[in-house]
Protein backbone atom coordinates (compact mmCIF):
# COMPACT_ATOMS: atom_id res chain seq x y z
CA UNK A 1 0.00 0.00 0.00
CA UNK A 2 1.03 3.23 -0.96
CA UNK A 3 1.19 6.30 1.74
CA UNK A 4 -1.55 8.77 0.82
CA UNK A 5 -3.70 11.38 1.97
CA UNK A 6 -7.65 10.93 2.44
CA UNK A 7 -8.29 14.54 4.09
CA UNK A 8 -6.51 17.90 5.16
CA UNK A 9 -7.42 19.89 7.84
CA UNK A 10 -6.17 22.72 9.81
CA UNK A 11 -6.13 24.25 13.15
CA UNK A 12 -4.27 27.56 14.11
CA UNK A 13 -0.96 26.66 14.19
CA UNK A 14 -0.89 23.16 12.16
CA UNK A 15 -1.10 21.21 9.30
CA UNK A 16 -3.17 17.82 9.79
CA UNK A 17 -3.11 15.45 7.09
CA UNK A 18 -5.26 11.87 7.89
CA UNK A 19 -3.84 8.93 5.78
CA UNK A 20 -5.24 5.98 4.07
CA UNK A 21 -3.38 3.75 6.54
CA UNK A 22 -5.01 5.02 9.69
CA UNK A 23 -2.29 7.95 10.54
CA UNK A 24 -2.93 11.41 11.01
CA UNK A 25 0.57 13.84 10.80
CA UNK A 26 0.76 17.68 11.70
CA UNK A 27 2.98 19.92 10.14
CA UNK A 28 3.57 23.51 11.87
CA UNK A 29 2.02 25.84 9.38
CA UNK A 30 5.47 28.00 10.45
CA UNK A 31 6.91 25.21 8.03
CA UNK A 32 5.20 26.51 5.40
CA UNK A 33 4.37 30.32 4.80
CA UNK A 34 2.00 30.68 2.31
CA UNK A 35 -0.22 28.72 4.39
CA UNK A 36 0.04 30.45 7.28
CA UNK A 37 -0.08 34.32 5.57
CA UNK A 38 -3.33 32.40 4.03
CA UNK A 39 -7.10 32.95 5.70
CA UNK A 40 -9.23 29.75 6.16
CA UNK A 41 -10.85 29.42 3.50
CA UNK A 42 -7.81 29.66 1.03
CA UNK A 43 -6.44 26.96 3.38
CA UNK A 44 -9.52 24.92 3.16
CA UNK A 45 -9.23 25.00 -0.75
CA UNK A 46 -6.82 22.18 -1.27
CA UNK A 47 -6.98 19.69 -3.61
CA UNK A 48 -5.74 16.35 -2.64
CA UNK A 49 -3.94 14.63 -5.51
CA UNK A 50 -5.62 11.47 -7.44
CA UNK A 51 -2.90 9.68 -6.45
CA UNK A 52 -2.75 11.35 -3.04
CA UNK A 53 0.13 11.51 -2.71
CA UNK A 54 0.55 15.29 -3.11
CA UNK A 55 -1.68 18.48 -1.79
CA UNK A 56 -1.94 21.75 -3.79
CA UNK A 57 -3.32 25.15 -3.38
CA UNK A 58 -4.00 26.81 -6.94
CA UNK A 59 -4.64 30.06 -5.29
CA UNK A 60 -1.95 30.09 -3.42
CA UNK A 61 0.71 28.25 -5.31
CA UNK A 62 1.27 25.77 -3.05
CA UNK A 63 2.21 22.20 -3.19
CA UNK A 64 3.60 19.64 -0.42
CA UNK A 65 4.06 16.06 -1.06
CA UNK A 66 3.57 13.86 1.53
CA UNK A 67 6.29 11.87 1.74
CA UNK A 68 8.32 15.33 2.29
CA UNK A 69 5.52 15.67 5.24
CA UNK A 70 6.41 12.27 6.42
CA UNK A 71 10.61 13.16 6.33
CA UNK A 72 9.41 16.12 8.20
CA UNK A 73 10.65 18.98 5.35
CA UNK A 74 8.90 22.04 4.82
CA UNK A 75 8.72 24.57 2.36
CA UNK A 76 11.54 24.11 0.20
CA UNK A 77 11.38 27.63 -2.05
CA UNK A 78 13.42 31.27 -1.80
CA UNK A 79 10.14 32.45 -0.21
CA UNK A 80 9.89 30.32 2.74
CA UNK A 81 13.71 31.65 3.30
CA UNK A 82 12.60 34.95 2.86
CA UNK A 83 9.56 34.57 5.41
CA UNK A 84 12.25 33.89 7.82
CA UNK A 85 13.94 36.64 7.54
Amino acid sequence: MSISAKAVRFDDATLWVDLADGRTIGAPLAWFPRLLRANPDQRTAVRISASGRGLHWDALDEDISIEGLLAGRGDQTRDALEAAE
